[in-house]
């Protein structure tokens, strides 16, 4: 096995299972605080890891402020001590109502939600007003991803103005994810973050000398975390988030973040079925499939492993080195796509010192735990 991924213990784990190694995923965290240069200027993304003793992690180390995609999420870090809660995520059928819910259930953390559609908003504001409450609302930003938001401009005015007049309701300020910027070059990918971040500024300026309240820029995601970090905006909040155990995704996509990949799925020969070929059990089912066939996970110890066959239980993989394994024997697949391979596990098997010391629950893996 990888020297980086020793389990002392690992003949207790049933496979396919994802192992989280601790001491890799604090060294990540601390990274991610020395980028920042500040705790306070951070508000990571939970969808990664859906736990909250990562929750306790962040949290003992100052930061305040997370971020969330799902109600689960946001009800998971509340139940972890979070009090300033971001839900990315506009609200529609019955999340309205689970918007009021969540803020008289936690009355202690500042809550905020997102939105780009005029209905939605009416409807939010209605559902506060009559429950005598109220929420944050940001401005989801379009800066040329083109799944939700508004590009900055008269209709993404008009909106703003709506929240910022709507009863129950509370300005606060753009939400700004920018996933498409994918270039591996880091000083083409500032190049690129800035000349989207001069047209928000422009706008938010805008906005702030009509007499409205923009209190907070909540900007990128992990590939456009460090540009975003070089940046002295006083309302900057840095979202990144799968940095925090990070992925091999990433990690060929960004070679300037030096975040090693601190999870991984442990998975055992299960067939021989030829002289080339070895079958593991980590199949659909236990790693995210979203990546394209042939890169959904890396095997260290298998660096010119070719995928022939990935299917719901199996994993076929034709390699030069077949003959050194037999079934039952033990490999490290690190995933392409952590978070959704996150969503796949009920527990994950934590690692510190070499040995699994003891177990998380994937508590946010559902969508709905009590709201």
């Amino acid at each position: 096995m990888n020297p980086n991924y020793t389990i002392e213990n690992a003949s207790d784990i049933i496979t396919p299972a994802l192992v989280l190694f601790r001491e890799a995923m604090q060294r990540n965290i601390e990274t991610m605080i020395r980028i920042a240069g500040d705790p306070a200027r951070l508000r990571p993304h939970c969808k990664t890891t859906k736990m909250k003793e990562v929750v306790h992690e962040l949290l003992d180390r100052g930061i305040s402020k997370h971020k969330a995609a799902t109600f689960a999420e946001a009800e998971m870090l509340a139940d972890a001590g979070a009090s300033d809660i971001c839900l990315a995520y506009a609200m529609v059928g019955p999340n309205v109502q689970r918007a009021v819910k969540f803020v008289k259930t936690f009355p202690q953390v500042t809550f905020c939600v997102t939105a780009d559609h005029s209905r939605p908003v009416e409807a939010l504001s209605n559902a506060m007003t009559d429950a005598g409450q109220s929420v944050g609302v940001m401005l989801d930003v379009d800066t040329g991803l083109h799944r939700s938001g508004l590009e900055v401009g008269p209709a993404a005015r008009e909106l703003y103005t709506q929240i910022t007049r709507a009863s129950g309701l509370e300005p606060g300020g753009f939400h700004v994810y920018d996933g498409h910027q994918h270039q591996r070059d880091f000083d083409q990918r500032r190049q690129a973050v800035g000349e989207q971040w001069r047209r928000v500024i422009a706008f938010r300026d805008e906005l702030v000398v009509a007499g409205m309240a923009v209190p907070r820029l909540l900007a990128g995601g992990t590939g456009s975390f460090p540009v975003y970090a070089q940046m002295e905006e006083v309302t900057l909040e840095l979202s990144p988030g799968t940095c925090i155990v990070n992925d091999q995704g990433y990690t060929d996509r960004f070679p300037d973040l030096d975040f090693p990949p601190a999870a991984i799925v442990l998975t055992r020969v299960v067939s021989r079925p030829a002289a080339d070929l070895v079958t593991v059990d980590v199949g659909t089912k236990a790693v995210a499939s979203d990546p394209p066939f042939g890169k959904r996970v890396k095997f260290p110890d298998l660096p010119d492993a070719e995928h022939i066959v990935h299917n719901e239980e199996h994993l076929v993989l034709r390699t030069s080195d077949a003959e050194k394994y037999e079934p039952g024997d033990e490999l490290v697949a690190i995933p392409t796509h952590i978070c959704p391979t996150t969503a796949l596990h009920k527990q994950v098997h934590v690692v510190e010192g070499q040995r699994v010391t003891q177990t998380w629950q994937v508590v946010a893996r559902d969508r709905q735990l009590n709201i």
